[in-house]
């Protein structure tokens, strides 16, 4: 049974300000790597003299898997390590006092943000698995752009239908709330704040996936389409709750963007 989270202070500035720097140091980090890899792999499209990796269109080397699989690791802790930024804090918080009984390490935020990039790391392994194929049916370009108006707009029509769902309401509500989260699934120690992390993760999993939809739609190495999903990603889990029309917006949005790209697919008229 896990032990009760302790009432919530105010978190003083300094400790503030170490969250904000470790949290900026690892989405930095994230962002330079996919900024670097974008850039390359467009200088060697033009025939610039650097090496860069492309996914090949057959022929996948172990090698191949592991780029694609890094990719897009790096690309979601880019992407969602921010929106992680109301839970540590809440986290924090609510772990000060018991530090002086010896039950959490000051670190253990560290922990917290560890399993809950643990979380889309595994989901970066399906999304591998799920792409590689769109490669060998030759519906991405080495820029891993879709090819396809079909698949683009498909993609994005599921991404409209799914803002609507009662399972992107029922995660997106855990994600906006992450002290009711803590209060609910509290555990001491790094371990569990390691376990909350990981379980808090999987909730943002079951919000956000089909998003990730939208960057294999319109290019995963154009860093501005991730920059904007990233900034969804951040105002929609900081609206205050219920923020429905937003959804609904936004969703039928996505939807009359797959269905016009789909009208206009080869065969749509016929």
């Amino acid at each position: 049974m896990p032990a009760a989270a302790p009432a919530v202070p105010p978190l003083p500035a300094a400790e503030r300000r170490a969250l904000w720097a470790g949290v900026l140091a690892v989405s930095a980090a994230a962002w330079g790597w996919l900024a670097h890899m974008a850039w390359s792999m467009e200088a060697f499209m033009r025939g610039g003299a650097l090496e860069a990796w492309m996914p090949p269109a057959a022929g996948w080397s172990g090698r191949d898997f592991g780029m694609l699989f890094l990719m897009w690791a790096v690309m979601m802790a880019a992407m969602m390590t921010p929106s992680a930024l109301p839970l540590l804090k809440m986290y924090r918080s609510a772990a000060r006092g018991r530090e002086r009984a010896r039950l959490e390490p000051a670190a253990a935020w560290g922990w917290l943000l560890a399993g809950y990039l643990a979380a889309w790391t595994l989901f970066s392994g399906l999304a591998t698995v799920a792409q590689w194929p769109l490669h060998a049916w030759r519906l991405l370009d080495p820029m891993m752009e879709s090819r396809s108006l079909a698949l683009s707009g498909g993609l994005l029509a599921i991404a409209g239908l799914y803002q609507w769902t009662p399972w992107k309401d029922a995660c997106l509500r855990q994600c906006r709330t992450p002290l009711q989260f803590l209060l609910a699934r509290w555990r001491d120690g790094a371990a569990g704040a390691a376990r909350m992390g990981l379980e808090h993760g999987l909730y943002c999993i079951g919000c956000c996936w089909a998003l990730m939809l939208v960057l294999v739609a319109l290019g995963m190495m154009n860093i501005l389409w991730v920059a904007a999903v990233a900034v969804f990603v951040i105002v929609e889990k900081g609206l205050p709750a219920p923020a429905r029309a937003f959804r609904a917006a936004t969703g039928l949005l996505l939807l009359a963007a797959g269905a016009w790209l789909l009208a206009g697919a080869p065969g749509a008229g016929a």
